[in-house]
């Protein structure tokens, strides 16, 4: 079958603390996106998702990038970044403005979202997206497009995610060292969002929860946008490290016991069976483990029981984060578990009995040419950038740069408002 022809091509990297990781996408003349290339490496120079080496991320990110292209037989010169560190927060901004009962034009709408950059408070924070979520006529919500439609007041609800400016700026400099210009960063709870939620479930409210490596973030989807966003310093690598210290094992012989034999669920036969600490072939490798065999081989019980035992505290920490949140009662329904931390078996029965609501593992959805390896919980951020990029969403912040107000707007006050909007974003 011939290859579709490919109308517009997006590249993407995700920078996360376990891996590094590159996709390009394109969109065919029928808009059907379609992976042309990925690659992933381990990741370097990163901790907890923010730069700790700009010369190791460096090299990594441009080395995840140019095996992409490679693979794609493609070369990129932009590309969009994931970000999951750097103090990410989110907040919902609402504005209204007087139509007097005739015709929305898109005229009435580029005034609205110009003048929704005044009620943006970044409180010295980087705004990374401000997009207009849905609009609102005489207070009746769900919106998409009001052109066209009569109301006396025309609104809209803005989501705005704003982040710490110095991790930015470190993460945006290693991608541009690595001669690749920076399209826009974008959060990672926005491109999971993307790549593993209906549209559907985001308007009825859903929970995404992002179990990375060493960051798990948890946001709270309703009405169709992100509404709120926490931040939890804990992630998959913390149960490496704690079946590393309870064997007295290195790290990498940990996260093979956790990958290969490790689960959430306990099991009778746990007790009977004993896993090897060791790869084969690898047996003279590492340190003999603690309570292990002559065989160097420990109880899966003991394993299973680590390993739970410190996704307990993380589901401590997201119960707290989605009450916090107030994803409770009748809206707090459906938890969506992705990240690489996803991938652990029987996580998603844990975490249904941990925090008493369905819960189900996310990973890309319907992604035409994604290899089997990147169709898993670990690439959803990844698959969703791409997704992002292809979708383009309006950000008020672009706006009106070349807007010129009719003179059903003239008056001072509204000059007054856009000199204070375009010279405090621009």
């Amino acid at each position: 079958m011939a290859q579709p022809r490919i109308a517009r091509t997006f590249a993407a990297v995700n920078i996360g603390s376990f891996r590094i990781s590159a996709m390009i996408g394109g969109v065919s003349e029928s808009g059907e996106m379609i992976v042309l290339g990925s690659f992933h490496r381990a990741a370097q120079g990163i901790k907890r998702g923010y730069v700790t080496d700009m010369q190791a991320a460096t090299y990594a990110v441009r080395d995840a990038v140019e095996r992409a292209e490679r693979i794609a037989n493609s070369a990129v010169q932009r590309v969009w970044i994931g970000a999951s560190g750097a103090g990410l927060a989110s907040q919902v901004a609402q504005v209204e403005v007087d139509i007097g009962g005739r015709r929305i034009e898109q005229d009435d709408i580029e005034q609205l979202l110009v003048s929704a950059r005044d009620v943006i408070q970044p409180d010295g924070r980087m705004v990374l997206h401000a997009q207009p979520a849905h609009y609102t006529l005489d207070g009746a919500d769900g919106v998409s497009d009001p052109k066209g439609l009569h109301a006396e007041q025309l609104g809209v609800d803005i989501h705005v995610m704003l982040a710490d400016g110095a991790p930015i700026r470190n993460i945006t400099e290693a991608v541009q060292n690595a001669h690749l210009d920076v399209e826009a960063v974008v959060a990672s709870p926005i491109a999971a969002g993307y790549a593993c939620l209906s549209a559907e479930e985001r308007e009825l409210g859903v929970a995404l929860v992002e179990f990375g490596a060493e960051v798990t973030n948890v946001s709270v989807y309703a009405a169709g946008m992100l509404l709120g966003l926490v931040t939890i310093p804990m992630g998959s690598a913390d149960i490496t490290d704690a079946v590393a210290s309870a064997f007295g094992i290195r790290r990498f012989q940990a996260e093979r016991l956790k990958c290969v034999h490790g689960s959430a669920i306990a099991s009778p036969a746990d007790h009977r069976e004993m896993v090897p600490v060791n790869a084969p072939g690898d047996e003279a490798t590492g340190p003999v483990a603690r309570h292990a065999d002559d065989k160097n081989r420990i109880p899966r019980a003991e394993l299973v029981t680590v390993i739970t035992a410190q996704l307990g505290r993380l589901m401590e920490e997201v119960n707290k984060a989605l009450k916090a949140l107030g994803f409770t009662g009748q809206r707090g329904q459906l938890v969506v578990i992705t990240g690489g931390g996803a991938e652990l078996a029987g996580l998603a029965d844990y975490a249904q009995a941990a925090l008493g609501k369905p819960v189900r593992i996310g990973k890309p959805q319907h992604i035409r040419g994604l290899p089997e390896a990147h169709a898993t919980p670990g690439f959803s951020t990844l698959a969703g950038l791409v997704l992002y990029a292809a979708a383009d969403p309006v950000d008020i912040r672009s706006i009106g740069k070349q807007y010129q107000p009719t003179m059903r707007y003239a008056g001072m006050g509204l000059v007054n408002r856009v000199y204070r909007a375009l010279k405090e974003y621009f």
